[in-house]
């Protein structure tokens, strides 16, 4: 099938692949806070260690991300839902009462996150109607909740997994709970 701009068929497609909801966060040269909900993140590169987020050009927040030098990238968990989606609301007053705290740059910052990434500039690329903002991970915090999985437009808790895999001990799950997980060995791949 031919994908025409702005098709219905990609969109829906996009939507159907799973991915974890993030909220990405820095400050203007002003100060002020900005931030944004984004399923669109991945890893780029081990070495340098890099990630990627997308964000829409027509956002509020694309100048201060634009101009920005440094910014947080929070992996949310299930009970973060509602602030995903008021991070994901044009002009909604996102940092009031959501618990971010200054870090040491003065980047807003969520304690009691699934992943916390302190991210430096490494580059910017225009990708159509996204700019595609690449950063350099220079702090890693893990924290001890699973995050949620963003699927045909709604979040879906994972199922509580084996925490072995994760350097934690305890009883082992029920395996009636469990996801089913296929490695494979895919070299170059």
């Amino acid at each position: 099938m031919r994908v025409e701009a702005s098709s219905s068929a990609f969109r829906e497609a996009m939507a159907s692949f799973p991915s974890g909801a993030t909220i990405v966060t820095t400050s203007d040269s002003d100060g002020r806070w900005w931030g944004f909900t984004a399923s669109s993140f991945c890893s780029v590169s081990m070495d340098p260690p890099l990630v990627l987020t997308c964000l829409a050009n027509t956002a509020q927040c694309f100048p201060a991300f634009a101009e920005a030098a440094r910014w947080n990238i929070h992996v949310l968990q299930h009970r973060h839902a509602d602030l995903a989606m008021r991070f994901a609301t044009r002009g909604a007053a996102k940092f009031n009462g959501a618990g971010f705290q200054p870090d040491a740059d003065g980047l807003p910052f969520l304690k009691d996150v699934s992943i916390s990434l302190r991210c430096a500039t490494y580059s910017k690329v225009d990708g159509g109607d996204h700019l595609v903002l690449i950063g350099r991970v220079e702090e890693v915090g893990m924290g001890e909740e699973m995050p949620f999985v963003y699927f045909r437009r709604r979040f879906h808790s994972l199922p509580a997994g084996d925490d072995k895999a994760a350097g934690k001990s305890g009883p082992a799950p029920d395996r009636a709970s469990l996801p089913v997980v296929i490695e494979l060995d895919l070299g170059w791949m």
